[in-house]
């Protein structure tokens, strides 16, 4: 049996959808070129007025100052001055009521998962030693 959906699941996914393409076409800044950002997960609230973007980065130019952390730094301060032009394109696209103010938040679960599984298997290892 399939599983339903509700409305705000529909509108999540779609608005994951388009403001993946939105920051592929409608951010014009050549910081960006060669730079992979992927949408990984969407809060979206309730009335559907805001949304926390949660976004990957790849950094394929670490700044010379501050290497990859800078780089991802500057990258979301750029999609934040963007969020503007993509609540536009994005509400136009998907004809929503009112339009959603987007923010951009770096996603760290990646890392976290990482740093778990790195400290389970140490402690796994630790376990079989004694």
């Amino acid at each position: 049996m399939a599983r339903e959906f509700s409305r705000h699941d529909k509108v999540k996914k779609a608005l994951m959808r388009e403001i993946s393409e939105a920051i592929t076409t409608s951010v014009k800044d050549p910081r960006l070129a060669d730079q992979l950002i992927s949408v990984t997960d969407l809060e979206l609230s309730s009335d559907f007025s805001t949304a926390k973007v949660f976004v990957s980065i790849f950094v394929s130019k670490p700044n010379a100052e501050g290497g990859a952390d800078a780089a991802i730094a500057e990258i979301l301060t750029i999609l934040n001055e963007a969020a503007p032009k993509m609540q536009s394109v994005v509400g136009r696209r998907l004809q929503l009521r009112n339009t959603t103010k987007l923010t951009f938040h770096l996603d760290t679960s990646l890392e976290r998962g990482v740093r778990v599984s790195s400290l389970l298997h140490k402690l796994s290892q630790e376990n079989q030693a004694l």
